[in-house]
């Protein structure tokens, strides 16, 4: 084999061995099922498919228009809502198209800070900026660790933005959007949700629902609470019914394509498709399952002398906990927890001024979940981070303790049984 090669290889299986023996607590990441992981490998991730299902720019989109039209009907089905658009790459991407479609350069966005939860494509020096919008933060209240309503209301008719954009990466309860959209609507603002952490619980009737409470569009990736492949979607509950609707929903698709997206990687698509068809089985129990881990995480590192935040909300209604772990030291912990096999990212957190030396740790129970693991075991996690953060024992003497947890946790549950993947294993030739 070329050395070149033979080093990629050897460093993709020393990293998927690592993470077999890890507690993988990124709130960003989860596992796709081997159905869904089997679509990543097939002829789809050789083909191009430009445009429509049945107006495609390529042909030999026989097979492929068929998939994605099964993509977009188990998309609708699984989000109650009329419109779905399968091809956006990333939840960036997605959110890109979008802001092109509703707004031009010069228009302003009303968003949270980044520092406060909001996404880098919320930002003016993230997506946002890439469009050449101005963006206008909402007051955030860091006792909840929420948008300020009032504040949010009083900037919205204040500015009247172009678009209302909501939702975060640190997310730990529903925004109130209720409360918001109809001001924003008012103030002739398009309110446009970011769902892209949230939007298994969401798909499983855990966290909110945003397309009936007010928002005209949805954004999200779909790999982090959906336990999909990496990419993203648009979803919005606008029938086409009136001309303005026709228009506005012309405007959404043209925002992906032409406007962001090529060919938008068949592979992931089907995949896409896959996790869909499973979150409608299995999305209930998994989304409840990820909610009560988190706050019996939050529970039990509160007990432990952690500085869990919104101990008088119960934690979380998420996925995530946020943890302050002292003044600039969120590296330090999150570098001693890889240590120690345990994967998670360091945050700001409010007060917060530097990127690269925060305070916090942002850690999603997602992956474990996904994993087998249940409320119980959210106590001997959280008695890991101890040994490692607050009693500083060596990391690598505690990277034993987590292997030794992780042998009993090594099967994907809440997606088609293994033994029914196996069916579909020979499409690949492999």
């Amino acid at each position: 084999m070329n050395k070149d090669v033979e080093f990629i290889v050897e460093n993709v299986k020393a990293h998927t061995e690592w993470f077999r023996n890890c507690l993988p607590m990124i709130a960003s990441e989860n596992l796709i099922s081997p159905v869904a992981r089997e679509m990543l490998i097939s002829d789809f991730c050789d083909r191009y498919a430009e445009g429509h299902p049945g107006k495609r720019y390529y042909q030999g989109c026989i097979y492929v228009d068929k998939v994605e039209l099964k993509c977009v009907e188990l998309a609708k089905k699984l989000f109650k809502c009329s419109y779905a658009d399968v091809r956006p790459i990333s939840g960036t991407v997605a959110n890109i198209g979008v802001f092109k479609a509703l707004a031009k350069p010069g228009d302003t966005v009303t968003a949270l800070n980044t520092a406060e939860g909001a996404h880098i494509s919320h930002a003016k020096f993230g997506g946002a900026g890439v469009r050449g919008l101005n963006v206008v933060n909402y007051p955030f209240d860091s006792k909840n660790m929420n948008i300020d309503l009032d504040g949010a209301v009083k900037v919205i008719k204040e500015i009247k933005p172009r678009i209302a954009l909501f939702g975060q990466s640190v997310y730990l309860f529903p925004t109130p959007l209720k409360e918001i959209a109809d001001v924003a609507h008012d103030a002739g603002s398009s309110v446009v949700y970011d769902g892209a952490h949230v939007l298994g619980l969401i798909a499983g009737g855990k966290f909110q629902d945003p397309l009936r409470e007010g928002a005209d569009v949805v954004t999200a990736s779909t790999h982090k609470t959906l336990p999909g492949p990496q990419g993203g979607i648009v979803l919005s509950d606008h029938k086409g019914d009136t001309e303005d609707d026709k228009k506005f929903l012309k405007r959404l698709d043209s925002g992906v394509f032409p406007g962001v997206v090529s060919n938008h990687h068949l592979h992931h698509m089907a995949a896409k498709a896959v996790a869909f068809a499973e979150h409608l089985e299995y999305g209930k129990e998994y989304a409840d399952q990820i909610i009560r881990n988190a706050k019996a995480l939050g529970q039990a590192m509160y007990e432990l002398g952690f500085n869990v935040f919104c101990e008088h909300l119960g934690f979380t209604e998420s996925h995530q906990i946020v943890v302050g772990v002292g003044d600039g030291m969120g590296r330090w912990a999150a570098e001693a927890l890889e240590k120690a096999d345990i994967i998670v990212n360091m945050n700001m957190i409010p007060g917060d001024t530097k990127p690269l030396n925060p305070s916090g740790l942002r850690i999603g129970v997602q992956e474990l979940t996904r994993i087998g693991m249940k409320e119980k075991d959210m106590k001997d996690v959280a008695g890991l981070f101890k040994k490692v953060v607050i009693e500083k024992i060596k990391p690598e003497n505690v990277a034993s303790e987590v292997i030794e947890l992780r042998k009993d946790f090594n099967k994907i549950h809440y997606c088609f049984k293994e033994d029914e993947a196996h069916k579909y294993y020979s499409i690949t030739g492999l």
